[in-house]
């Protein structure tokens, strides 16, 4: 007897994307990392890449989002607590990404290349989840701030560095590792921090490395249940920069209280949240007054991860886009077979390889701190770089969840997640307008450092014609003073967009290379994705840049 409740069979449809090395079939990543003088870390790429692109890491993920922190500011006894109680799942993407070295990779690996590594391991695992890269980002960037303080950063520096991961709430003392976080904004101020009001009172003598009592509000504490955090606050001398812990240094609870954890729009395993100082303790990081300079390392070394994170969502929604066209049928061929879903795919591919150039050469700079010259670059390069991926992301975000039609809407496909992640790194670390005046700012106080970006672009030069004429255009436009700030945006892109297209005609495949060239070179620039013209060829784009289970 028949079951009249089975009624169809399930066609057409295409599989889940897992089982594959999410690093080695990563061409344009791979080609970079060797690029770069990091090709000896390939082996433990894979290994990270194959965990990466397992079920159940992508489970860890989705888990992790589903199930969103919470805060528990007292225990039932009344006593004052501020605890946030995280997921099983977010512990162990925490644990796999210490146990891999991404949150301080730089500082405990001495052989070439450590920044570039450390990128391309973020840049893989952020695919995974991006909400708990937050403390492992702030992790990351509090070493070169600290190291402003050497007595300070000496002690903590093997416990940050530590490939332990614990979750406890306890004393530093008692832990193996910790992880840091980042308290800088105010309600009051917003990206002007010298409009800070929490107040430090020196406890003693005071000065760098004294002890302060700090009281006053924080509008953004990134990952609240970090073991310490880097803050600011108005000193007697002015603006300064202080190190802080959950708990104090005599084994009491340091009165920080989570007032609320944010509701945010993506990001949702990470616990954003505000904050009080209720006279806390802190100690003074360098020099009092100088609280900005001290924490920009940190602050440079975010918005590299805001990069990466960018370049990181692209390459997630081609690896989910790609998978499916290859899977799923219409009108007698697969979708990535018909020549308008090709030519949607290939851009979208391209744009992810223009990312991550630009984001893997960004990583070089910090890599080769010593040279004034790649110190010069970063400067330029940072705020060009970061302003432009992040602006990208969420379109290609969006064009990538339609590549699935209805299927992508749906939270199961995981690209409703990604969309949602994809205008954070846009706002983290200086909006658009803060970091396009960054840029403005940095070409006006070291022009030196425009010349050598103009002279990273000139090694493409007689690769391509349209980007030869792109590169004087570009000139002519940075020669132009009048109304310099309005046209702040529609320059930096120029210089992004130039700079990406000189890497790929430098690195790329001649196929990736004139694609990129011929739909984002000349006038007016792309309206959506899908516009490549004829002769590009789309096929061999695509092949490159689509996952293979199984390699």
């Amino acid at each position: 007897m028949s079951n009249r409740l089975e009624t169809h069979e399930v066609t057409n449809q295409s599989v889940v994307l897992e089982g594959h090395d999410a690093y080695r079939t990563n061409a344009q990543l791979r080609e970079a990392v060797d690029r770069h003088g990091a090709g000896h870390a390939s082996a433990e790429l894979e290994e990270l890449g194959r965990l990466a692109g397992s079920g159940e890491a992508q489970q860890w993920g989705r888990d992790a989002n589903r199930n969103p922190p919470e805060l528990h500011t007292h225990d039932r006894f009344g006593h004052r607590i501020d605890v946030v109680e995280f997921h099983p799942s977010y512990h162990r993407l925490m644990e796999a990404a210490v146990s891999h070295g991404i949150h301080a990779f730089p500082w405990a690996d001495e052989r070439p290349g450590a920044h570039v590594v450390r990128a391309a391991k973020m840049l893989t695992w952020y695919g995974v989840e991006a909400g708990h890269c937050c403390p492992i980002s702030m992790t990351t960037s509090v070493l070169p701030a600290l190291r402003n303080q050497p007595d300070l950063a000496s002690r903590l520096e093997p416990q940050l560095t530590s490939r332990s991961y614990d979750p406890a709430n306890v004393p530093i003392g008692q832990k193996a590792g910790i992880t840091a976080g980042m308290a800088m904004t105010e309600k009051q101020g917003g990206s002007d921090v010298r409009a800070n009001t929490t107040v430090a009172r020196p406890l003693g003598s005071g000065g760098p490395g004294g002890d302060y009592e700090l009281t006053g509000h924080k509008w953004f504490c990134s990952a609240p249940m970090s073991d310490g955090f880097l803050v600011l606050a108005q000193a007697p001398g002015g603006l300064s920069c202080f190190w802080t812990q959950r708990w104090r240094p005599d084994g009491t609870r340091n009165p920080i209280r989570i007032q609320r954890l944010k509701d945010k729009l993506g990001d949702r395993s990470n616990a954003s949240s505000e904050i009080e100082f209720a006279d806390i303790w802190a100690v003074m990081v360098g020099e009092e007054g100088r609280g900005v300079r001290t924490i920009i390392e940190m602050v440079n070394s975010t918005r590299l991860d805001c990069t990466l994170g960018s370049a990181a969502i692209m390459r997630q929604g081609v690896a989910l886009a790609t998978w499916h066209a290859h899977h799923r049928s219409a009108f007698g061929r697969t979708l990535d077979e018909q020549p308008l879903m090709a030519n949607v795919l290939a851009e979208l591919c391209v744009e992810s390889e223009a990312a991550t150039a630009v984001a893997m050469r960004l990583a070089a700079t910090f890599d080769a701190e010593a040279s004034e010259q790649e110190a010069l670059l970063q400067r330029i390069l940072l705020p060009v770089a970061k302003y432009w991926t992040c602006k990208r992301a969420p379109m290609h975000a969006a064009e990538s969840l339609e590549c699935l039609g209805g299927l992508g809407y749906v939270e199961e496909s995981d690209l409703p997640r990604l969309f949602r992640q994809s205008p954070l790194n846009g706002v983290w670390e200086g909006s658009g307008n803060v970091i396009c005046l960054d840029a403005l700012r940095a070409m006006g106080r070291s022009p030196e450092s425009l010349e050598v970006f103009l002279a990273e672009l000139d090694l493409a030069a007689g690769g391509d014609a349209r980007l030869d004429a792109a590169i004087a255009g570009l000139r002519k436009e940075l020669g132009d003073l009048d109304d310099l700030e309005v046209r702040a945006r529609s320059l930096v892109e120029s210089m992004a967009v130039v700079m990406q297209a000189s890497l790929l005609v430098r690195h790329a495949p001649a196929a990736v290379a004139d694609a990129f060239c011929a739909a984002r070179l000349g006038s007016g620039g792309p309206v959506a994705f899908g516009t490549l013209p004829p002769g590009v060829d789309c096929r061999s784009i695509v092949e490159r840049n689509r996952p293979v289970v199984g390699s």
